[in-house]
């Protein structure tokens, strides 16, 4: 049986502020599923602080958290992207990313004194954020009647499936993230009602 698993992220975006000797550090975290979401919200961000002297940022993405970037953007190396990562890892979270914008004040704050800011804005901004946990999921495909909708519907609600797609035209066909652990036994039960055919979704 596979074990069950959940990771967590955060619910929504939210901001933080920190100054030190005049530079400001403007930090935004964001729930991503994606790098490509990753890369948007970071072109995004670019252009509201054309100002800014660096954008620099940190994500971790998948469910076993494996995938991960940390970028110092001009910085000196292991100051900023690895300070923010590290904010993120404290916490346990993925599909999470965190950009730090800073407008320089005029004073160097050294190496100590940037890993400080770094980790110390990006820690407020992930602290206000509200964490949540998820199932690791599996997707399946499900084909049925429409006598048999009411059936798979109770099924999935009740495993705690979701939802991604549904298509009804003539038959019924959804696409559904099942908790993988629970994936086994959701097929079983699919294949016991009458004009279902499911199985796993191949990418």
């Amino acid at each position: 049986m596979v074990e069950p698993k959940k990771y967590q992220t955060i619910a929504a975006p939210t901001e933080a502020e920190f100054r030190d000797r005049g530079s400001r550090f403007l930090a935004f975290a964001f729930p991503i599923q994606s790098i490509e979401a990753a890369k948007a919200q970071l072109k995004f961000l670019k252009g509201q602080h054309l100002k800014a002297n660096h954008h620099c940022v940190a994500y971790r993405l998948g469910f076993d958290q494996s995938v991960f970037r940390a970028s110092d953007d001009g910085e000196p190396s292991g100051s900023a992207g690895r300070p923010i990562l590290a904010a993120i890892d404290s916490m346990g979270l993925t599909q999470v990313m965190v950009v730090v914008v800073r407008y320089f004040g005029g004073t160097l704050l050294g190496v100590p004194g940037l890993i400080q800011a770094y980790n110390t804005v990006s820690r407020i901004a992930l602290d206000a954020a509200i964490v949540e946990a998820y199932w690791v999921t599996t997707t399946i495909k499900i084909d049925c009647g429409y006598d048999a909708l009411g059936a798979v519907l109770h099924l999935m609600k009740t495993n705690e499936a979701t939802i991604l797609h549904q298509d009804m035209q003539l038959f019924c066909s959804l696409r559904v993230a099942v908790p993988a652990h629970l994936v086994p036994f959701c097929l079983s039960q699919l294949q016991e009602i009458r004009g279902v055919e499911a199985g796993l979704l191949e990418e």
